[in-house]
């Protein structure tokens, strides 16, 4: 079950020793499907929209005591994406100005491969998400943090693909060949 309400209030919000309050946030990401339901290499990425305005990010938040980096990570994506998923390991720590506030910042990235997309959820009368390209998205998105996590995503997940085509060139072929030859 999935719970239709954000979180609200500061009262559990973690600050870390310099003051600076902690935020953590998800790059929802996926797999283009081609025409007959197969994966392809496409990748995309989910940007919503601020509360405040049109602007585009990746769904993030604040930290909250009684949850770890990931649940926070989830919980936001959740909250403001609508998406579900496996939050994968951390791309990075950067600390930052909010130009709203004026105030320092400590935010964490992490990666979430969207295993599910929600029709209802918490900020949807709030938020507009759209799916879209690195490219386009890294265009859109207003805070430089982001972007550079973007990038970082990127990079290892073109990594992992050189890994595997690396470890596993003829798997398909060698397969389609032992089936052949039952």
């Amino acid at each position: 079950m999935v719970c239709m309400v954000s979180r609200t209030g500061r009262h559990l919000q973690r600050y870390d020793n310099l003051g600076r309050r902690q935020v953590v946030g998800c790059i929802p990401y996926r797999y283009k499907s081609s025409s007959d339901g197969s994966m392809t290499d496409d990748l995309e990425v989910l940007v919503i929209s601020s509360q405040k305005c049109q602007k585009m990010m990746f769904p993030k938040g604040g930290w909250e005591l009684d949850e770890s980096r990931e649940e926070a990570a989830l919980r936001e994506s959740l909250e403001e994406a609508g998406v579900l998923g496996n939050v994968e390991r951390e791309l990075g720590k950067w600390d930052f100005i909010s130009k709203s506030h004026g105030t320092f910042y400590e935010g964490y990235m992490f990666p979430l491969l969207v295993k599910e997309e929600l029709d209802f959820w918490p900020e949807q009368n709030l938020r507009q998400r759209t799916w879209m390209n690195v490219k386009e998205a890294r265009d859109v998105c207003q805070h430089w943090w982001m972007k550079e996590a973007l990038d970082i995503l990127v990079e290892r997940l073109n990594s992992l693909k050189q890994q595997n085509e690396q470890n596993y060139p003829n798997i398909c072929s060698d397969l389609v060949a032992k089936i052949s030859s039952l």
